[in-house]
């Protein structure tokens, strides 16, 4: 049995859950999320708590059981909290400023770049060096705040660009040069 997929996933007060055939839909305070799980998967809902069951113990509905469930979950704490990307840039005179809705970021190219935001995803520049990723959905989230971090990723000579708050960026030896003879 699947450790992850046997937990039920608890729905707390003042969110939703509709199943309606594959669709499993979540509304709450924070938005409104859909997703459509596997056919092998079926699902039932008890009062406060969402059960996924699966089929057989073939090596694929084992995987699918966990990932259901845990999409499931990521879908009900996005809705009742949400989820928060922070980003920090690193290097001289590089920064980001907010134009309208979209994030412009002036990282050492000749010109700026402006990343707008998904549907559903906010961002917020509280300084010029930190980027605030926030939304409901946890992959858009992460995808926004990934798409951000490609613009300049970390180099690790210096250690200039963009990466997430608590990423380590493993810092290489400079050239070193040889005694001559």
């Amino acid at each position: 049995m699947s450790r992850i997929g046997k937990q039920p996933v608890v729905v707390p007060a003042g969110v939703k859950v509709n199943v309606t055939g594959m669709t499993v839909k979540v509304e709450g305070p924070k938005g409104t999320l859909a997703f459509t799980h596997h056919t092998a998967m079926k699902l039932k809902v008890d009062g406060g708590q969402i059960l996924v069951e699966r089929p057989d113990d073939s090596r694929d509905n084992r995987a699918l059981h966990g990932l259901t469930r845990a999409l499931i979950n990521n879908m009900v704490v996005g809705v009742t909290t949400g989820y928060q990307k922070r980003l920090k840039i690193e290097g001289v005179g590089y920064q980001a400023t907010m134009k309208g809705k979209a994030v412009e970021l002036t990282v050492g190219f000749a010109n700026r770049i402006l990343h707008t935001p998904p549907e559903g995803i906010t961002v917020a520049v509280p300084d010029p060096t930190t980027i605030l990723v926030t939304g409901s959905d946890k992959q858009r989230v992460g995808q926004f705040a990934a798409e951000i971090r490609a613009s300049k990723k970390p180099e690790p000579y210096k250690g200039k660009g963009i990466r997430y708050e608590n990423e380590v960026v493993r810092r290489k030896e400079g050239k070193s040069f040889a005694a001559s003879k």
